[in-house]
């Protein structure tokens, strides 16, 4: 039993341990660093994605799948602190990027939150199975940070919407089967109004996915280009042209689930690359490679708090943009670390590089969590005047009809 857990906690420590380790799939060589940031061979991708879909359902026949997700809809009807105690049990056996990849933390509590009774059923119980993934279709090329200037139009058909836009940025696009859709619905209302939230089908004719390559030659994001879509009403999220609270629930859950899914580059490898690499005899190595073990420890104990504000994954609160925040901080400082203390070595790339190039693949990829779920600049602004009640920056567009901002 841990440090201030209930018997009744601990029993349920020990029967997920006996699950894991009777069912938990082997590990296979690269599975805790090649996430689909960074894998390069289309092949292997597929394959991360499917062994992800496979554990899941695992899970899912068993009752392990979705701890605190309402038993109504296949979760097990947990508490917060159970599904902390199996996600920290589960990452001893499996890698935490099989998981990570289905997307449940993006759509799965916003429709939980937001959605119809018959969407909670449609969609919940094939996501917790692995049957589909998810992905989400919110930023464009003129709407990133300032996500409240979408101009993906979607107008109204009868039962249907007609949506004309595009999307970037979107992670899993190019592998998912369904995406959360957020498009404009009324130019004329104020713009953070007039916004509606759907469910789109990635299948459905006129959805085009791109895939954009990156600079360590993976190509984990997408443009997504979106010509006379049709989608059923029915697939509104919340209710029309009040999709903002939906966007911001899901951009909290994201922002929560990329910090809860790691912690960047493995502490325990980076201190025996240190040692291999003789930073004890450099007074100022020694000092960064302190001050970055100090941040691992940290982090671990500020993931466990933000895990268990607000009702753990499904409800996530503010805290989810503290964690990010000093996610994306811990990320840039170790990997430049790594790269420093492996020298002239640490410009190699493939077969010629120490651990294939690992270490410089973590440095070309760490932008990714300075910029995905928002900015470390909005990250502190949220903080700044959410949680420490700063004086908001001037916004000079506030209040005015959509049509007249201009782009």
């Amino acid at each position: 039993m841990s440090r201030g857990e209930t018997p009744e906690d601990a029993a349920f420590r020990t029967e997920a341990k006996e699950f894991l380790a009777a069912f938990a799939p082997a590990r296979k060589p690269g599975d805790d660093v090649d996430t689909t940031m960074f894998v390069v061979d289309p092949g292997a991708e597929r394959d991360m994605v499917a062994r992800g879909r496979e554990w899941q359902r695992v899970k899912f026949d068993h009752g392990w799948a979705g701890i605190q997700w309402p038993e109504a809809y296949g979760g097990r009807g947990g508490t917060v602190g159970q599904d902390l105690i199996f996600r920290a049990e589960e990452q001893r056996f499996v890698s935490v990027w099989l998981t990570h990849n289905l997307g449940h933390a993006i759509a799965g509590p916003p429709i939980l939150q937001h959605g119809t009774e018959d969407q909670k059923r449609r969609f919940i119980p094939p996501m917790l199975r692995g049957d589909t993934v998810w992905c989400q279709l919110f930023s464009e090329p003129a709407a990133g940070s300032d996500l409240g200037a979408v101009r993906t139009a979607a107008v109204r058909d009868g039962e249907e919407w007609v949506v004309n836009g595009q999307k970037v940025w979107s992670s899993k696009a190019h592998f998912s089967d369904w995406g959360l859709l957020v498009t404009r619905t009324d130019f004329d209302a104020d713009k953070y109004r007039g916004i509606t939230c759907f469910v789109l089908d990635m299948r459905t004719p006129g959805v085009e996915v791109r895939p954009i390559r990156q600079i360590n030659g993976a190509c984990h994001f997408n443009e997504v280009f979106l010509t006379d879509v049709r989608v059923p009403n029915d697939n509104v999220v919340g209710a029309p042209d009040r999709g903002w609270g939906v966007a911001l629930s899901t951009l909290q859950g994201e922002r929560t689930a990329i910090g809860g899914v790691g912690g960047g580059p493995a502490i325990d490898e980076l201190m025996a690359l240190s040692r291999a690499g003789g930073a004890g005899s450099d007074r100022v190595l020694r000092e960064r490679v302190a001050a970055v073990y100090s941040r691992a420890r940290v982090f671990f104990f500020l993931r466990e708090w933000a895990r268990n504000g607000h009702g753990g994954y499904l409800k996530p609160g503010l805290e989810g943009s503290v964690l990010k925040l000093f996610l994306s901080q811990h990320v840039a400082g170790a990997s430049e670390l790594a790269v420093d203390l492996l020298g002239a070595a640490g410009m190699l790339a493939g077969d010629d590089a120490p651990e294939r190039g690992r270490w410089a693949t973590e440095l070309a990829g760490h932008f990714s969590y300075r910029i995905g779920g928002g900015t470390d600049e909005i990250q502190r602004n949220l903080i700044g005047e959410r949680v420490l009640g700063l004086p908001p920056d001037q916004r000079v567009d506030k209040g005015v009809p959509f049509r007249r901002i201009p782009s």
